[in-house]
């Protein structure tokens, strides 16, 4: 079996709440999106990010519940300048995002930071220490 990765899909409770902090990351999402119950956006890589509703997924899997305990899933987001990675925490914990790892000067030569969106998706932020 040959399979191509295509989509990482995010589930999330408010959409409008979600969408602000991966826009504060430079994602470009527009804002007719707040209003919808999924949501897709090719990235620049070639693959699609999209997020669902709760509200959603149970229209087709009555079943689901999401994970409990620590993320299951990560995404890591690369800013150019140290400065960026306190600027964007900062920001991201005024979007409802909450703290998981101040940022730190990491011993791989990048200055490095972990926040949870409102959904409780990891989010790391890191840029090279030196230029």
């Amino acid at each position: 079996m040959q399979a191509q990765l295509d989509l990482i899909g995010l589930v999330v409770e408010d959409m409008p709440r979600s969408l602000r902090v991966y826009r504060e990351l430079g994602l470009d999402v527009p804002a007719e999106a707040d209003k919808e119950s999924h949501v897709e956006i090719h990235l620049p890589v070639g693959m699609r990010l999209a997020w669902d509703t709760v509200a959603n997924v149970h229209s087709f899997d009555p079943d689901w519940e999401p994970a409990s305990g620590d993320p299951s899933i990560g995404l890591a987001f690369l800013l150019a300048t140290p400065p960026e990675v306190d600027e964007a925490y900062s920001e991201l914990l005024t979007l409802g995002c909450t703290g998981h790892k101040a940022p730190w000067d990491a011993f791989w030569g990048q200055r490095y930071a972990t926040l949870r969106d409102p959904d409780g998706i990891s989010i790391d932020l890191f840029a090279p220490l030196a230029g």
